[in-house]
């Protein structure tokens, strides 16, 4: 399995004005093309900014298959481009992981 692990930092006071728009634009046309997320995670403590997200897939050919076709998904498309069009993002960091050989046996 490969874990795709994202966090999003938003400008100081965005971060609710940016899942809002992530709830209502993104969110369903993303699943129909990833399937639901194995986590999305929000601050309890440390940078609260900033929320986690984590995609599953079979391996790096199954993750490449998929995130084409939503990245050229209309929908997905109008979302990217509302996103840019708020600036309400300040950094991202994404991680490609594995489960450790002691965790998949």
């Amino acid at each position: 399995m490969l874990y795709d692990v994202r966090t999003y930092t938003t400008h100081p006071g965005k971060l609710q004005k940016q899942l809002a728009l992530y709830k209502e634009k993104g969110f369903a046309t993303q699943c129909q093309h990833l399937g639901k997320p194995f986590a999305f995670l929000l601050p309890e403590t440390g940078n609260i900014n900033a929320f986690t997200h984590i995609w599953c897939y079979k391996d790096a050919a199954d993750r490449e298959l998929r995130r084409a076709a939503m990245k050229a998904d209309p929908a997905w498309i109008e979302y990217v481009k509302l996103t840019a069009d708020t600036a309400y993002y300040l950094h991202q960091e994404n991680h490609l992981m594995y489960d450790s050989p002691f965790m998949s046996a």
